[in-house]
């Protein structure tokens, strides 16, 4: 059975017992900004969980998009994927445990469905702690459809618990479906449903959400039983196909088969298959994020990094597998075609797709030579590679760090975090919130407002430059969420029309819409250029300058935003002199 088949028979099955049929939502959440993406086929759907009424009523079923930045490290195994298709039903305060068991069941052993044996089916069921007692209702409504005992495992939360998307929300206990591999044997007598040994496969999870999760970590009981469901559609197909991998279904198979057109390889060692998987995986990834109408292109923001991370592991890998220049563009077509007819934005938005490949290709290989060089002199003198090194592999030459993890990790080297973020935090005004996000792959808070006044920073200072002289110099900054702060040398505060035309520089630079673009130099070239430096002392022989069109140069590790006139309205809130010769303004954007 081809994926497109079972999405189809899924959202038959479900639209015969009442459901509304909804769309996929966007990759991006719209109700959640403490996540990047959507994870889980709940996320677009909280607001609903929570009580608001959904306008197509309260049995509903889809095929989410998600994208799940927590399994990167695991890609490449037999089932783990950054981008995957979750097919989902929700009752919201509508039906509970005994429809959505005994509907799970039938769509999953019923000739006229997915035909599985029922004797190949084992469940979990929550075993109960603290928040919440156990599941024993889940369990004997199992029973009455002939579950034995012995194939009803008991887990704790860390198994048997959904939620909530974020770190708030709604949640509950779930009871997960496995069937058992014939072919694998059990690793051991305590080998059970969940073991990553390979022996059983992981095909639904109901979850049963009636538990909110506060803010101080406690959970209380939702006014409204809701009912959220998952079964991965890639995951399922393969089981049905027979496939061993993800990666031999009808949606990876082109793209594998051109990966290995692409490296000239009659045979491939397990690991340069798993290497193979990665870049159908990523690449894939990558294409569906840029798809959304959010228009998403590689940066060094937020999603944008998701994108750039992405693509740059699969450009190096492919160099690692001898496939050379220019690849991605004949899997992005792959990958468009496969998506096109069930995603229509990822035909719409095609040629912006191909553009933004070929420019990240383009960009990365450019400093790639540069960096990995860079690399090798940095092992070579120390003989170790440090957090240190790592941030100053990523700011002045674009490498992610996890593809210097990949590189230290070769060399049986462990670069300290703690050191890395430590250095990203002294680093100009960057947070710690932007920091953990994107070098960790947990959530986002606020760090597009952080990102826009670092931005507006710059632009502050040329404009202070241009009216007061260049003998204003920074001499410390900070940023939060609500403000930035920017302390210069110079003699006296200024005028309140020096304030305005300041205001209005910088205003007027915000309404020309100015692209801000970033550029890859020796240090010694940079300060050549005339791009402005007041830390030379944290800079390395390579320095990255940003640009904001014709305005202002200055040297600088970002994150940026993409155009000026996303910045809003500037102005100078307060001003006030802090010692001999140095005067502090606070400003916003409004």
């Amino acid at each position: 059975m081809l994926a497109s088949e079972l999405k189809k028979l899924y959202l038959k099955f479900f639209k015969e017992r009442g459901h509304a049929i909804i769309p996929s939502a966007s990759l991006l959440p719209e109700h959640d900004p403490t996540v990047l993406f959507i994870s889980a086929g709940m996320h677009p759907l909280v607001p609903y969980l929570l009580g608001q009424p959904h306008p197509m009523g309260n049995r509903l079923a889809d095929c989410q998009k998600c994208l799940r930045t927590t399994d990167i490290e695991e890609v490449g195994d037999a089932t783990h994927l950054t981008f995957l298709e979750m097919l989902g039903n929700w009752s919201l305060n509508d039906y509970w445990k005994k429809e959505a068991i005994e509907w799970s069941y039938e769509f999953l052993t019923s000739k006229k469905w997915l035909g599985f044996d029922p004797e190949k089916l084992s469940v979990t069921v929550f075993a109960g702690d603290e928040d919440a007692p156990r599941d024993d209702e889940a369990a004997k409504i199992w029973k009455s459809l002939g579950i034995p005992e012995e194939r009803i495992y008991y887990l704790p939360k860390e198994e048997n618990w959904w939620g909530p998307a974020g770190t708030t929300g709604p949640c509950g206990p779930c009871t997960e479906m496995f069937i058992r591999i014939d072919e694998l044997p059990l690793c051991g007598p305590e080998c059970r449903p969940g073991c990553n040994c390979g022996a059983w496969f992981e095909i639904w999870n109901d979850v049963f959400m009636y538990y909110n999760k506060t803010a101080e970590g406690s959970y209380e009981q939702l006014e409204h039983r809701n009912i959220d469901t998952g079964m991965g559609l890639e995951r399922t197909a393969a089981m049905l196909q027979g496939k061993k991998t993800v990666y031999e279904i009808e949606l990876f198979r082109p793209l594998m088969e051109k990966i290995r057109e692409l490296s000239g390889k009659n045979e491939v060692t397990e690991e340069e298959d798993k290497l193979e998987r990665i870049i159908a995986d990523h690449v894939r990834s990558a294409i569906m994020i840029m798809a959304d109408d959010a228009r998403i292109a590689p940066s060094n923001l937020e999603h944008g990094y998701i994108v750039r991370r992405l693509l740059r592991k699969a450009i190096h890998i492919g160099d690692k597998l001898g496939i050379g220049s220019g690849f991605m563009l004949q899997l992005a077509e792959i990958v468009i075609d496969m998506h096109k007819d069930a995603y229509e934005e990822v035909k719409r938005n095609r040629d912006f797709i191909l553009e933004n490949l070929e420019l990240e290709e383009a960009k990365f290989r450019k400093t790639l030579g540069k960096a990995l060089r860079k690399f090798d002199r940095i092992l070579q003198e120390a003989g170790t590679v440090t957090g240190k090194d790592a941030f100053l592999l990523f700011t002045s030459f674009g490498l992610p760090l996890e593809m210097t993890r990949d590189l230290a990790e070769e060399k049986r080297i462990e670069i300290n975090m703690e050191e890395f973020t430590e250095e990203f935090e002294r680093h100009r005004e960057i947070s710690r919130t932007a920091t953990e996000w994107k070098f960790s792959g947990g959530l986002a808070d606020h760090s597009e407002e952080i990102t826009m006044l670092h931005t507006a920073t710059h632009l502050l200072q040329e404009a202070l430059r241009r009216v007061l002289g260049e003998k204003v110099s920074q001499s410390g900054s900070n940023i939060t969420k609500e403000r930035l702060r920017f302390d210069f040398t110079f003699d006296r505060k200024l005028t309140p029309e020096e304030v305005k035309e300041v205001e209005d520089l910088v205003n007027g630079v915000i309404g020309r819409n100015l692209e801000v673009t970033q550029e890859f130099m020796s240090l010694d070239d940079a300060l050549a250029s005339g791009a402005l430096a007041f830390f030379k002392e944290t800079y390395g022989d390579e320095v990255s300058v940003y640009y904001v069109g014709d305005f202002s140069k200055e040297i600088c590790g970002g994150p940026h935003v993409q155009r000026s006139g996303l910045l809003g309205r500037f102005r100078i809130a307060k001003q006030k002199k802090i010692g001999a010769g140095i005067i502090r303004i606070r400003a916003v954007l409004e």
